[in-house]
Parts: C-alpha cells; structure tokens; sequence
C-alpha cells in the first residue's frame, strides 16, 4: 500500500509528501521496492536487467548506464555485470534486486525480509550494504522483518505492528528498556503476551477430553503390545 501498488480498504497515506491514492505515480517514482521475494529474468545478465528496470522508469539512456556503473561498484558486482543471472548465487541476486530497487534513485528504500532464504554469510553482506546506503547514500530506509536481531542492529526507529495496530514505536533501546527486556527478541514477547514456552504449546492443551483421548491411545497402545 505504501508503494501504491495496492489500494487501501480505508484511510489513506503519504510517502515523501505525496497522496498514495491520488497521487500514486509521484510516490512509485519516488520510492525504491524490494519485495521478499523478487523477480529476476534468469536468462538476461545483470546488466540487461537493471536496463531493463531503468527503462521501465523511463530514464535516459546515458542515465541509465552510468548508474549501473555506480550501483555494480557500490555492491562489488564489476566484472560479473555480463553474466547471466542463473549463474549467480543467492547473495548476488539479492545484490542485483537491491540494484534495481536503487536504479532510478529513489528519496525512500521499501526493504520486504531483505535477508530472506540467504545463508549468514550473504545475509551479513546484505546487513553491511543496508547501512552503508542509510549513511553513505543518505537513504531513507523502510524495513518490514521477523528477524528481530536484524532490526535491532539496523534500525534506528521501530513499529511493532500487530493485526493491522501500530501497538509500539520507539527506538530499540526504548521498546527494550520500556518492558525491562534484554533484547528486542524478548521484548517483542512480552509487548505481544507471549513470555513463556508454555504459552506457545498451550494449544496442546486446547479442547474438551484431551486426557480421555490420550488415555484411550495409551490403551490401544498396550493392547498391541
């Protein structure tokens, strides 16, 4: 929704100053979107995809090239832009779709699980390359995550959202210290109700005649025996 990609049930918002219902194409133009699980051309080389992108924004040509010049240099991809994407591996690819999120040279970034499916060692290079674009590039950077490690060392500022309710905000040091938690990973527990294991499995103990139940399958167990 915040991409104008999806209209909204009800209310409305604005990205970077702009309406996203009624002035939709101002926001995707100014927003970079990396969904969690992103498309990529398998046949076409690195190069010819983001052209591609560029293109799909409408960007000149001259543009176009040298900012794929600058983005292959800025993720360490020179030398491999005229290879096909098949051959690279999931940490690249993670690589070229933040490349492409970046292309047209976006006010905000929309980073959806940008660590998701990648082994640590690619995840920590996608970890590096976020911060070096919030303080190098001077990006603004939006992050929707489950991995609660990964928002507390990227974050600056934190939604805990829950069945459509901002319950939460504050930096990590602020939701942690508001519940007297160590970590974000513990608080988040806490602020959502969820403090013990016990709490996790009490659906085991959901229902009428659980104990009748597991008494008869201890019988019929016996009996076969």
């Amino acid at each position: 929704m915040l991409n104008a990609i999806i209209s909204p049930t009800s209310g409305t918002a604005e990205v970077v100053g702009y309406d996203i219902i009624s002035q939709s194409k101002q926001v995707k133009i100014n927003c970079g979107f990396l969904p969690e699980s992103p498309g990529l051309y398998q046949k076409l080389t690195a190069k010819e995809f983001l052209e591609f992108i560029g293109e799909l924004y409408y960007l000149p040509k001259g543009v176009i090239s040298s900012r794929i010049d600058e983005l292959l240099e800025l993720f360490n991809l020179e030398g491999r832009e005229n290879d096909l994407l098949e051959g690279y591996s999931r940490g690249m690819k993670q690589k070229v779709c933040l490349c492409a999120a970046l292309i047209q040279d976006p006010k905000i970034i929309f980073l959806d699980e940008p660590t998701s499916n990648l082994d640590p060692a690619a995840a920590r290079i996608v970890k590096d390359l976020i911060s070096e674009l919030a303080k190098k590039a001077e990006k603004t950077i939006f992050i929707c995550t489950h991995l609660l490690d990964a928002a507390e060392e990227l974050c600056d500022l934190i939604g805990i959202i829950d069945k459509g309710e901002l319950k939460l905000e504050g930096t990590p040091k602020e939701i942690i210290d508001s519940v007297g938690a160590k970590d974000l990973e513990e608080a988040y527990l806490k602020i959502m109700g969820v403090s013990k294991i016990e709490d996790l499995l009490a659906w085991r103990e959901e229902g009428p005649n659980n104990t009748e139940k597991e008494k008869k399958r201890k019988k019929k167990r016996k009996e076969k025996n």
